[in-house]
């Protein structure tokens, strides 16, 4: 754990300020839900809470089949990082923060297809050695859009544009899987 050196109090309704320069640092913004944590040493951790980093696991799995299937690379994402890669590789996007561009289809809560030169980083820090991208927000019971499933073509076959159908059902399954 790192110090940062701020020291807040409590008022009187049992409230914290989490400063400005550490929410912008994390990216926590407002109405974001933030998970509590105790230690036995009087520790007490606040982290920001993903709904999809609870089905990590199931990610991955659902991940290797959407693959499969489609024969496309898949990327499963929370509201922050990717949480699941199959067919691309794992070092270069899992557990990565997720682009800006990313962020913004999550905010529209947009489906979106991308081809040739306008494809989307999927990471800050992408190569972008993809041709074609589908991208479609996984939408939960409660109608907050908790991340997002992608399907990625490396080669210029033009196949994604048939699967936009299967992808949105497979984005509403992932989101009835958040409680």
């Amino acid at each position: 754990m790192k110090a940062t050196g701020i020291v807040r109090r409590i008022d009187d309704l049992g409230r914290v300020v989490v400063p400005k320069e550490i929410r912008k640092t994390l990216r926590i913004k407002e109405g974001d839900p933030l998970e509590i944590f105790t230690a036995r040493d009087g520790e007490v951790i606040l982290k920001k809470y993903s709904p999809m980093g609870e089905l990590n696991e199931f990610a991955q799995t659902y991940a290797e089949s959407l693959s499969e299937v489609f024969s496309y690379g898949v990327i499963i994402t929370d509201s922050d990082s990717v949480i699941a890669v199959s067919k691309l590789s794992k070092k270069d996007y899992k557990d990565k923060n997720i682009s800006a561009d990313l962020e913004d289809i999550i905010s529209k809560r947009s489906t979106k297809y991308f081809e040739g030169d306008d494809v989307v980083t999927i990471c800050r820090d992408d190569a972008k050695d993809y041709f074609a991208q589908y991208v479609v927000p996984v939408i939960s019971d409660s109608g907050d859009c908790i991340g997002l499933i992608m399907l990625i073509s490396k080669d210029n076959d033009g196949a994604l544009v048939n699967e936009e159908k299967s992808l949105k059902v497979a984005a509403h399954f992932l989101g009835k899987q958040v409680q």
